[in-house]
């Protein structure tokens, strides 16, 4: 059997600690795992997992030569890259990416790759909480943040600015009753829209070298940006919005832009990945593309 996969199997193994999990995350049967497993002990001639119906564990040997195995791994991808004479990109990528900037950002990006590279596959995780890259067995992360994760490592793509937005008609019904919101204490006055993992919901706004901090009141809060989207298409109230999902909406007059002059913080756009983990030249690639592609295609 192939010994380069094999030694993947066992590495996503050490890891998972789950031969059924590992045959998830690699789309290949438990049997087929198991038969990885054992060619690599049958090649190192040492026993590397204790196996119980219960649980798997590294075996004192199999965590002495683990580290030897993932070096031996990333020369032996360094050598296949190195052989691929007509350097075209192949392989699988697994991204994650918040809901949000999955479907209104990121698939066209992705399709452009795909388009540019077709034997690379791509699988895409969407969720709105910061899944565990290596129990996740993912190449990629696109997380928007003003401080990344200290313990992986990448680089800024693109920036994300912010807009406080609101439907013509709840803007028009509220006028008579509160006003034009003019100053940002005026939100205070409003029904907003927030997200649910903050206990108390401020937001910061600027102008010039002017700060405010404005405590707003939230009767509608949902955990996805989307949710809030279109409560706002739908006259819930003003929401704290990225640009990248709310500039067309504005555009076709279906949002207005509340306070266009008092800007919210902006956050960096980051392609991330562990830092215990070689990065192959298809990551690489798809992260200098998306960079490109953001630059070219401005939301």
């Amino acid at each position: 059997m192939d010994r380069v996969t094999a030694a993947k199997v066992f590495i996503d193994v050490a890891q998972s600690r789950s031969f059924s999990r590992t045959a998830d995350r690699l789309s290949m049967s438990r049997p087929m795992v198991t038969r990885y497993i054992e060619t690599m002990e049958d090649w190192l001639k040492i026993r590397l997992l204790h196996r119980t119906t219960r649980k798997i564990s590294l075996t004192s040997a199999g965590e002495n030569c683990l580290k030897d195995i993932e070096r031996w791994l990333e020369q032996a991808d360094k050598m296949t890259a190195l052989a691929n004479t007509d350097n075209e990109l192949a392989g699988g990528i697994k991204v994650t990416s918040s809901v949000s900037f999955g479907f209104s950002q990121l698939m066209p990006a992705i399709q452009d790759f795909m388009r540019l590279y077709p034997k690379v596959r791509i699988d895409i995780d969407l969720e709105d909480s910061a899944a565990d890259l290596t129990e996740k067995s993912i190449d990629l992360a696109l997380r928007i943040a003003s401080n990344p994760d200290p313990s992986l490592i990448g680089k800024p793509i693109a920036v994300c600015e912010s807009a406080l937005v609101a439907s013509p008609a709840y803007l028009k019904n509220t006028q008579k009753t509160t006003g034009d919101i003019l100053h940002p204490q005026d939100l205070m006055k409003h029904d907003c829209l927030g997200y649910k993992n903050f206990e108390r919901h401020i937001w910061h706004l600027s102008q010039g070298d002017q700060f405010k901090s404005i405590p707003v009141d939230c009767r509608l809060t949902a955990n996805e940006a989307t949710a809030l989207l279109h409560a706002a298409l739908n006259d819930g109230g003003i929401s704290l919005q990225p640009t990248y999902l709310v500039n067309r909406y504005i555009k076709e007059g279906r949002l207005c832009h509340v306070l266009p002059d008092w800007k919210p913080k902006d956050l960096s756009i980051y392609a991330l990945y562990s830092s215990r983990k070689h990065l192959p030249p298809t990551v690489r690639a798809l992260i200098d593309h998306l960079e490109i592609y953001f630059a070219e295609n401005p939301w």
